[in-house]
Formats: structure tokens, C-alpha cells, sequence
């Protein structure tokens, strides 16, 4: 009798030597869309309807700092609202007044020509002088 106590001891310490891995699985693919959710939406902050145009991309070596106007004619800074009399302070603080920085322009689509060029000559005063606007891509059919 004690003989058989030993193998039940001997049988219920012994550790277990297989690994769940259905848990882990579980998480990564949850991890997974979450990240392809969010993904899309960290692109850039302020939703605008770019205009489209049939040129390429312009090869660029930094990272350029992104203006964007939208159809109510706010002016952002990434994500941060910015007034038009004090842009050219946030400017110069961003850039660390390197005024080789490249400055890429988001305007909405709907947006009259002359509140865009009022931006560009908001920016251009300030001293930048590589400016861009951004389009998208005209889609070929």
C-alpha cells in the first residue's frame, strides 16, 4: 500500500512539459488588428480632401514638417491648432530656426487658391523657403 502512495506522489510532482500556446495566439492576433486598426489613423491628424494631380512624388532626404489647412480655414501645426499671427513663432521653435527645413502644405481641396497662397506667404515671410503642396495622386482608370 505505501508502495502505490509513492507512484501517485511521484506521478502528481512531476511538472508539466507541454506548453498552451493558444493563450499566446490568442493575443497577438488580437495585438495584430489592433495595431492594423490604428495604423491608417496615425498617418496624419487633420482630416483634409487633397486635390489630385498627375505628378510623381518629389524625393525628399528629412522629414519635412506638415502645415495643414482645412475647409474652415484653420491652420495646423501636426495636430495642434495654430492662428495665423502666431505661426511664424511655432514655426522657428519646431525647426530650430533652420530655415533649410522642408515644410509640406495639406490644403483642402475646396479651399480658395488665396487662402492657400496667403499660407505659403505667411511661411515664405518667415524665411522657409522650400515649401510644397501636398496632392494625392490622380488614379488612372
Amino acid at each position: 500500500m505505501n508502495v502505490e502512495n509513492k507512484k501517485n506522489r511521484s506521478f502528481q510532482n512531476k511538472p508539466m512539459s507541454e506548453i498552451n500556446v493558444t493563450p499566446l495566439v490568442d493575443v497577438m492576433l488580437v495585438l495584430l488588428i489592433i495595431f492594423m486598426i490604428t495604423a491608417p489613423l496615425l498617418t496624419s491628424g487633420v482630416s483634409v480632401n487633397l486635390p489630385t494631380t498627375e505628378s510623381d512624388a518629389l524625393p525628399g532626404q528629412d522629414e519635412p514638417l506638415t502645415i495643414t489647412m482645412n475647409k474652415n480655414k484653420e491652420i495646423f501645426i501636426g495636430d495642434s491648432i495654430v492662428k495665423a499671427e502666431t505661426l511664424k513663432i511655432k514655426l522657428n521653435a519646431i525647426a530650430n530656426l533652420n530655415k533649410e527645413s522642408r515644410i509640406f502644405i495639406r490644403a483642402d481641396e475646396i479651399l480658395p487658391y488665396g487662402e492657400v497662397m496667403e499660407l505659403m506667404s505667411l511661411i515664405k515671410n518667415a524665411g522657409y523657403n522650400k515649401v510644397a503642396l501636398l496632392t494625392k495622386q490622380k488614379i488612372e482608370k
